[in-house]
């Protein structure tokens, strides 16, 4: 799997962006992509020295919309805590 595929976009969110401040940073990433991939892409396209990698799925939830019922997707996050003095700037880097 190419570096690119792997990350798919990184979750924006007020969670996250706290996180960030922390020095972790939370990516939306391919479902098939595991830990050790996750790492490398990060490592190759930010030039920077990543620490640690935790996955989850989080599972589509279950919505009614008038008489029926319909399923969000579903997808793979990863959160990416880096040493300290390296920082990513999402912003500038998306």
């Amino acid at each position: 799997m190419i570096k690119s595929d792997v990350l798919i976009r990184p979750a924006v969110t007020e969670k996250s962006t706290a996180l960030a401040e922390k020095g972790k940073y939370v990516f939306l990433v391919n479902e098939n992509a595991n830990i050790k991939m996750v790492k490398q892409a990060v490592e190759e396209l930010f030039s920077v020295k990543v620490k640690s990698v935790n996955t989850g799925k989080v599972f589509g939830k279950r919505k009614r919309v008038r008489y029926q019922f319909n399923k969000t997707p579903g997808h793979k996050k990863a959160i990416v805590t880096l040493y300290p003095g390296y920082k990513i700037d999402i912003i500038h880097n998306v």
